[in-house]
């Protein structure tokens, strides 16, 4: 129950912030910014020094009020591991490793592995992935939400790279069920300016709101695996 309550979460919401940083003060202090603009699902990635102790203060912290902490650049079952018993929420993978989703699935939590082809679309559904990332989203852009789609119509998509408030609106339009954000939406914390991110969150999220209500395609509106 507690795994389709966390993809419900993602899904309401639409966005998924990724953080990524050089050290475990500044990763906390964009998880800050990011709650207080909206964001509801974070995921701070294994390249960040002490992750797993990050995971576990902001769950800790947060937790109780309805966010949900995640982890990224999950390459294997034993780091997804370490990640759940710190905490973590989701998983989140630059590709598919059926081991992973394994162990997530072991201990019910969802798993969100990387696919940029049909082909590893269809991989990942069948090893039982919650959500599917499209990674790295910049090379095609929309179009291939689209694309992907045409034969996969329930395939539950979310992009990773190359999202902006720009362009989100039609990611969102193309079926996206939501979308992971990076660098355009933490890139305040480069000089310091937290309340940037603040106020990006926000506009991700008013755009995402804006997007949908306008309507998008019927295909991949509304699966969960």
């Amino acid at each position: 129950m507690e795994r389709q309550k966390t993809v419900l979460k993602i899904i309401d919401t639409g966005l998924i912030a990724t953080i990524r940083t050089d050290n475990a003060e500044t990763a906390e202090r964009i998880a800050y910014a990011c709650f207080e603009g909206g964001v509801t699902a974070l995921e701070i990635t294994f390249n960040v020094p002490g992750v797993q102790n990050i995971i576990y203060k902001l769950t800790s912290k947060f937790g109780s009020e309805g966010n949900i902490i995640g982890a990224g650049t999950v390459l294997d079952p034993e780091t997804a591991r370490i990640a759940i018993l710190s905490g973590a929420r989701f998983i989140v993978a630059p590709s598919l490793n059926a081991e992973t989703i394994k162990l997530c699935n072991r201990y019910q939590v969802p798993c969100i592995p990387g696919a940029m082809s049909v082909k590893e679309v269809i991989e990942c559904m069948e090893a039982g992935a919650d959500l599917i990332k499209i990674f790295p989203g910049e090379v095609c852009g929309p179009k291939i939400i689209k694309a992907i789609h045409g034969p996969l119509p329930y395939a539950p998509l979310i992009p990773f790279g190359g999202v902006t408030t720009d362009n989100v609106a039609e990611w969102i339009k193309a079926g996206a069920m939501a979308v992971g954000v990076g660098s355009s939406l933490i890139k305040g914390a480069e000089t310091g300016d937290y309340n940037a991110i603040t106020l990006t969150a926000r506009e991700f999220i008013k755009r995402i709101k804006e997007a949908r209500e306008t309507g998008s395609p019927k295909s991949g509106s509304n699966h969960i695996n």
